[in-house]
């Protein structure tokens, strides 16, 4: 929603309908049939529960912040008793979800190991402890957030004393059972809102289910619910008396071209408002085509990116390893010239030791023959 549309929105839901002087701009009334009265209160389901994991999906009937304007005006000097419409919706809707929650119970009995009473009574206050404990750091969050500091380190300070509480039942029901037993997750239905709840999860969890919009949106509906049915039946009551007095409820004849000229707004309007619901989703998916279209472009930016990365990173591993093969190239060769220079120097060492061993032998010769020629000169 574009700046322009939100700000109109706001003038809206602060004016009406007629806020620019047009008396039948939208083409329904508030009290028409087809308004949804949940959303006049503030309490339809749909509104609550949109974006969540029980999105429900628009709502058949029209949510207009103009109409809910008009009508918060206009009851101002009227009672239209559109409380007890409310009160009927939420009572179905409840309902619908409370079978739900039932249905959840008897599909984890069916497929879960049965425990023994002992067993159920301990998980059951691991199970208690543990929602405390999600519930009071989802409002001590909340309270933290809205600089209510004190109060919010007092809540903490309840958590810890519930932690020690749930350590202690974990040992209990820990040694109440197998080890193997024991690691099986064990799960339980949450009674506002059906989700499935873990004996396992941890505080950070169940902080972010109760803190969560579904579980919130589902304690919103059923504590209005609880305020409503405080009343309804006196305002039921009134409604009857009002009614008697003005006829016994019927209502005034309306002729047929009024309800032909009703029918056509009727249907212009809900023309109209599927053409505007359509340029929507238009321009929506257009937007998502859009974002798409550049996180695949960053997306092929960064893997270019990576990939010239990859092969800088590859060629310098390689010309790394071309030096470090000619280093031991050259090493090598240093080694070999070494080993063949000492060789000859071996080989001329030896070379010149036989001839010192040739000479020495040939000058013991020499003066053994002088030796003998003098004796034989003396005979």
């Amino acid at each position: 929603m574009s700046a322009h549309e939100q700000m109109r929105a706001m003038l809206d839901q602060l004016m009406g309908t007629a806020r620019n002087g047009e008396t039948d701009k939208h083409g329904v009334k508030f009290y028409d049939d087809t308004v949804c009265k949940s959303f006049l209160l503030q309490c339809c389901p749909h509104e609550i529960l949109s974006s969540t994991r029980m999105d429900l999906g628009e709502c058949p009937k029209i949510h207009d912040l103009a109409l809910r304007a008009d009508f918060e005006l206009a009851s101002k000097t009227k009672d239209y008793f559109y409380d007890i419409d409310a009160t009927e919706h939420l009572e179905t809707f409840i309902a619908d979800c409370d079978r739900r929650t039932t249905a959840a119970k008897q599909r984890l009995a069916e497929t879960q190991e049965e425990l023994s009473a002992e067993v159920t009574e301990k998980a059951n206050a691991v199970h208690e402890l543990a929602e405390q404990i999600g519930q009071k750091l989802a409002r001590a969050e909340a309270l933290g957030e809205e600089g209510m500091v004190e109060e919010s380190v007092k809540l903490m300070g309840e958590i810890d004393e519930l932690r020690k509480k749930k350590a202690v039942a974990e040992q209990e029901y820990r040694n109440s059972m197998p080890a193997s037993s024991y690691q099986q997750q064990k799960l339980r239905v949450c009674e506002v809102c059906s989700a499935y709840l873990g004996i396992h999860d941890n505080d950070r969890r169940l902080a972010d289910h109760f803190g969560g919009k579904l579980h919130l949106g589902f304690i919103t509906i059923r504590e209005k619910l609880a305020d409503l049915k405080k009343t309804v039946e006196k305002r039921r009551e009134e409604r009857g008396v009002i009614e008697r007095e003005r006829g016994g409820g019927r209502r005034h004849y309306v002729g047929g071209r009024e309800l032909d000229r009703r029918a056509r707004r009727h249907r212009e309007t809900a023309r109209e408002r599927d053409r505007d619901r359509t340029n929507d989703r238009n321009k929506e998916r257009g937007e998502r085509d859009k974002e798409r279209t550049e996180r695949d472009k960053e997306r092929a930016e960064r893997d270019k990116e990576r990939t010239e990365q990859r092969e800088r990173e590859r060629s310098e591993r390689d010309k790394e390893r071309t030096e470090r093969t000619e280093r031991d190239r050259e090493r090598t060769e240093r080694r070999r010239s070494r080993s063949r220079s000492r060789s000859k120097r071996d080989e001329s060492r030896e070379k010149s030791r036989g001839r010192d061993r040739e000479r020495e032998r040939e000058s013991r010769r020499s003066r053994s023959n002088r030796s003998t020629s003098r004796e034989r000169r003396r005979e």
